[in-house]
């Protein structure tokens, strides 16, 4: 995978036909402009996959690890 930086207004071209614009940052969003011949279908990742059947990806986050309820502290003898 490559992984590009860009900020407002700044663009990446890929096959000299599609352009990918970064519109706006809000918060943890990102809006994108892309403009690509009529004939190249774009959609987003899970309208990809339920056009063509795929179970939804699996998540890249790290699930939490289990937590141990805490302890009681031993009596001294």
């Amino acid at each position: 995978m490559l992984v590009l930086s860009r900020k407002k207004n700044e663009s990446i071209v890929i096959n000299n036909d599609i352009t990918v614009t970064v519109v706006e940052i809000r918060g943890d969003k990102v809006r994108l402009g892309i403009v690509a011949p009529k004939d190249v279908p774009v959609h987003r990742q899970e309208v990809y996959d339920a056009i063509h059947g795929k179970e939804p990806a699996a998540s890249t986050e790290t699930p939490p690890l289990p937590v141990s309820p805490p302890q009681k502290p031993q009596e001294m003898a």
